[in-house]
């Protein structure tokens, strides 16, 4: 057993009893639950496939870190955007969506090697909190839009729709500020099911239509395989094509996103453990394993994975650091998956719920972005600094598009991500900025 160097009260390698274990890890589960279901809600991907491979993916991570660090990996928002792009190009088709996920997790791994031989500075130059921080608000009020229109906030949307999204939105607001507990670590979940209770009990108050379809209930089973797809025919499993087009390679620029929230995320659980895991077991071996994850993830037809936050503060809360906890929701993950019940009640969420959650959400992921900002001290009275971040900003949510040949084109996220790391290259960084009035 590790000497106690931390406030834990189970240690990282230490097993807990069986009599509290499976309680422990279904706490995970409920932790990560809310954000991994919504990822495929919101792109398109069966939940059952996001479910499974999140677990997967967690064991994979367990696997590469030696067992050294208690992360659990879910659904990544950063690539619902280059997701949904990519399939609406392709009219519908996976195929670049799933190819580009995986030379994802394939340039997560290249980052690996290259960290493992010439170290990490060569990250902290190309990727300066001036570029991150507007990349990632970029991430979030792309996605803005989405968000309104399902909540019902438009010109056809219905008063039933706009009071179930008001009443999520609120409930996860709530929640996040004012619960107390394991309570504050679910606000996702927490908020679906209030949003959920609202939109059944609205329409009986005689507010509009019923909001809710149960209809897939009618051909749900208790045991039901994930609907995976393969880049090769299998079964009746859907198949989909590997494809290296321009649709495809739009999406890689977001990895430079995840690559610094990985670094970030790790940073932040070692601190909560009193470990540094960006030295042991190396930020070479969690970038491997989270790579694999997301290659693997895509490779069945699920999304991106990446750490969780959700589960860092259940850690952080519990001071429960056991990897064997992890490891064991994990297992629970991939169990649930198989259950077609929990796919068919996923299915019936309407869209306002989840619209009244991306207006919270979305809006969090581009708050960050400028918390990114603040927390470093970017200094906005340097021209450098005011130009890189507004020629991100405008890129990226102006509609610009870059034509890659034929109908392929290079936008939002991706182009504005390119912006950024080729102006922070070529702009001089003079020591004598002249401070901008405003």
């Amino acid at each position: 057993m590790t000497e106690k160097t931390n406030n834990l009260l189970i240690q990282i390698d230490e097993k807990p009893s069986p009599k509290i274990w499976a309680f422990l890890s279904v706490q995970h589960v409920f932790a990560m639950f809310g954000a991994t279901i919504l990822v495929p809600i919101l792109t398109g991907y069966p939940v059952s496939v996001a479910i499974f491979a999140s677990g997967i993916g967690t064991l994979i991570y367990i696997f590469c870190t030696k067992a050294k660090v208690p992360v659990y990996l879910g659904s990544s928002f950063a690539y619902i955007g280059a997701v949904n792009s990519a399939v609406l190009s392709m009219n519908g088709d996976i195929s670049a969506a799933q190819t580009g996920l995986m030379l994802v997790g394939l340039i997560y791994v290249g980052a690996a090697l290259l960290i493992k031989v010439i170290g990490k500075n060569w990250i902290d130059k190309l990727l300066p909190p001036i570029v991150i921080g507007p990349m990632i608000a970029v991430i979030g009020l792309g996605l803005a839009g989405s968000a309104v229109g399902n909540a019902g906030f438009t010109a056809d949307g219905t008063l039933g729709q706009m009071l179930v999204a008001i009443i999520t939105f609120l409930s996860a607001a709530l929640i996040s500020t004012k619960a107390k507990g394991f309570l504050k670590i679910v606000p996702f979940l927490c908020a679906i099911i209030i949003g959920y209770i609202a939109a059944l009990v609205i329409p009986m108050l005689g507010i509009g239509e019923p909001i809710v379809d149960f209809s897939p209930f009618e051909t749900a089973k208790l045991f039901e395989v994930p609907a995976f797809a393969f880049p090769f025919a299998l079964g009746d499993f859907k198949q989909y094509n590997l494809y290296f087009g321009p649709e495809t390679l739009a999406m890689l620029p977001v990895a430079i996103v995840t690559i610094s929230e990985h670094i970030g995320d790790h940073t932040v659980l070692g601190k909560i453990c009193g470990k540094n895991f960006l030295k042991d077991p190396g930020l070479d071996r969690t970038l491997t394993g989270d790579g694999v994850a997301t290659a693997v993830s895509a490779f069945i037809g699920g999304p991106a994975n990446t750490t969780y936050g959700e589960n860092t503060g259940v850690i952080g809360m519990t001071r429960i650091g056991s990897v064997y906890v992890i490891g064991g929701a994990a297992c629970f993950a991939i169990v649930l998956s198989f259950c077609g019940y929990v796919s068919a009640a996923i299915q019936t969420i309407p869209n306002c719920v989840l619209g009244g959650m991306g207006i919270m959400l979305y809006g969090v992921i581009a708050s960050n972005g400028l918390r990114v900002l603040v927390d470093n001290q970017v200094d906005f009275s340097k021209q450098r600094n005011l130009i890189i971040a507004s020629a991100m900003l405008v890129v990226g949510l102006g509609g610009a598009v870059f034509p890659l040949g034929g109908a392929a084109t290079l936008s939002g996220t991706a182009l504005s991500a390119l912006v950024g790391v080729i102006l922070n290259l070529i702009l001089p960084k003079a020591d004598d900025e002249h401070v901008v009035e405003l």
